[in-house]
């Protein structure tokens, strides 16, 4: 499967995290296989999911990213799960134009920066908010959000840093997702729930092209 390129291709740093907010729902993949990466991505953007962030907690995440990066060019590849400075030069030099970590490391923000890359750091408490702020990022993920307090955290970190963009991921699905993208803060979620494991073992890609649709559904309702 295949995509045409389309002219969303980032030319600035923002410009990844400008698709991110109009997209609103940013599928998360942990890929086991890299020769799946390609269609697998081209069956969400055909669903209208054009982000996705692949994470590198399989050894194949850094060669999935490569082969998206160069082969589905309608798509904005990010790489998730990035914890050391290091893999995030990996991921960068593969093409990611995005990194999203799990919780806050002064490393691999520098490093994303550094290489004109947005990162977005993960946080759970106000102090790692507030270590982030002071690293540059504008936008965090909440995580594992619907155990460090959901929606209601989101409103409660809002009320004190009002300018501070959240990416909620952990715990998100379908039906949670709506109360998330209806508040002003909230750039986006980040989830699985629209990436069934049995259709991607099967290549199932209209499967996924049917679930991403429902998934992108919920971003345009919400805005």
């Amino acid at each position: 499967m295949s995509t045409d390129p389309d002219s969303t291709t980032p030319s600035r740093p923002n410009d990844a995290i400008d698709t991110i907010g109009d997209v609103r729902v940013v599928p998360v993949l942990t890929i086991d296989d890299a020769g799946n990466a390609t269609d697998l991505v081209s069956a969400l953007v055909a669903g209208g999911l054009r982000v996705a962030e692949i994470t590198l907690r399989t050894p194949s995440g850094i060669e999935a990213i490569r082969r998206v990066a160069a082969d589905v060019p309608a798509a904005i590849v990010g790489a998730g799960t990035v914890t050391t400075s290091a893999a995030a030069a990996a991921a960068i030099d593969a093409g990611a134009r995005f990194i999203v970590s799990p919780g806050l490391d002064d490393g691999v923000i520098a490093t994303a920066h550094e290489r004109g890359v947005p990162a977005i750091p993960g946080i759970a408490t106000p102090t790692e908010l507030m270590r982030a702020l002071a690293s540059g990022a504008n936008v965090v993920k909440l995580f594992p959000a619907e155990v460090v307090g959901g929606v209601d955290m989101v409103a409660a970190l809002s009320a004190v840093w009002p300018d501070i963009r959240f990416m909620p991921t952990g715990g998100i699905s379908a039906a949670n997702a709506p109360r998330y993208l209806a508040m002003d803060r909230v750039v986006a979620v980040g989830g699985t729930w629209m990436v069934s494991r049995p259709a991607v073992a099967a290549g199932d890609w209209g499967a996924v092209t049917a679930a991403a649709a429902e998934a992108a559904a919920l971003g345009k309702v919400s805005t």
